[in-house]
C-alpha cells in the first residue's frame, strides 16, 4: 500500500484519484502533528470491502464461506450453467 502526505495529496489529487481507481491500490494519507492517518480507496473497492465485512459478520456464515473456499481449492467444486 502506498503512502502520501496530506500536502502531496493536495498537489496531486487528480492523479492520485486516477491511480487509486485504475490500480485498485489504496493510499494511506499521513498528517502532521500526530493526527490520525486516513485511507483513500476507490468506491468499487470500498463496496467490495463492505460486502465482505457484511458476509463475515455472522460467525456461522463466515465458517460456511471458509469451508466453501477450502472445498473449491481442494477441487471439490463443479461447474453448472445458469438459466437466464
Amino acid at each position: 500500500m502506498r503512502t502520501k502526505s496530506y500536502s502531496d495529496l493536495r498537489r496531486n489529487l487528480a492523479a492520485t484519484l486516477d491511480s487509486v481507481t485504475a490500480d485498485h491500490e489504496p493510499v494511506i494519507i499521513t498528517r502532521d502533528r500526530g493526527k490520525p492517518a486516513a485511507v483513500l480507496m476507490s468506491l468499487e473497492d470500498f463496496a467490495s470491502y463492505e460486502e465482505t465485512r457484511y458476509l463475515l459478520r455472522s460467525p456461522e456464515n463466515a465458517d460456511r464461506l471458509i469451508e466453501a473456499v477450502s472445498a473449491l481449492e481442494a477441487g471439490a467444486g463443479r461447474e453448472e450453467q445458469l438459466e437466464e
